[in-house]
C-alpha cells in the first residue's frame, strides 16, 4: 500500500500524463489568431523589398475584410495584427488607417496594407476538432494609389472551437 506522503507525486504525475496527452489547441479566437497574425507581420515586413530601413516604414492598416462564414471578429483581427507588426524587431511603425488620409500628400514611407480573410473550402471534421480552412490576401499600396505594389496569399485552417 503507497503510503500518505506519496499521494501529492502521483497526483502531479497524473495530471501531467494528462497534459501530455492533449494535442495543443487555442481556446480563445485571440489564440487562434495569433499565430495568423505573427506569419501575416512576417511576410508583410519581409517580402515587399523596401528600399528603405522597415523601422523608417509607416503601415497604414485598412480595416480588414472578413468573410462573415468564419466567425472571426473583424476589430480582433485588426488588433492582432497591430500587435505582431508592432513585436517586429526591428519593425515597422503602424496606424490604422481611414479613408481621410487617402486625401492628403503622403511620405514615400508610408504604405497602406490591406487585408482579406476568406473562408477556404468547407469545414473539415477530424476526430478531435474541427478546422476552417482560410485565405489571409495581404496586399501593398502607396495611399491613393488603386494598383497593388505587392500581394501575398497565405493559407491554414482555423480550430473552430477557438473562433
Amino acid at each position: 500500500m503507497t503510503s500518505l506522503r506519496h499521494w501529492p507525486g502521483l497526483l502531479l504525475l497524473i495530471v501531467l500524463m494528462g497534459c501530455a496527452g492533449q494535442p495543443e489547441r487555442p481556446t480563445t479566437q485571440r489564440q487562434a489568431l495569433y499565430g495568423l497574425g505573427e506569419r501575416a507581420a512576417s511576410e508583410s515586413v519581409s517580402a515587399p523589398g523596401w528600399q528603405r530601413p522597415i523601422t523608417e516604414i509607416v503601415l497604414l492598416l485598412d480595416r480588414p475584410e472578413i468573410e462573415a462564414s468564419l466567425g472571426v471578429d473583424t476589430a480582433r483581427f485588426r488588433e492582432t495584427l497591430t500587435r505582431a507588426l508592432l513585436a517586429l524587431e526591428p519593425g515597422p511603425q503602424v496606424l490604422n488607417w481611414t479613408p481621410a488620409m487617402a486625401e492628403t500628400d503622403v511620405p514615400d514611407n508610408q504604405w497602406r496594407l490591406h487585408s482579406r480573410l476568406l473562408a477556404d473550402g468547407p469545414m473539415l471534421t477530424l476526430s478531435d476538432r474541427r478546422l476552417l480552412p482560410y485565405r489571409l490576401e495581404l496586399t501593398l499600396y502607396r495611399p491613393g494609389d488603386t494598383q497593388s505594389r505587392w500581394q501575398q496569399t497565405l493559407y491554414g485552417a482555423f480550430d473552430a472551437s477557438a473562433l
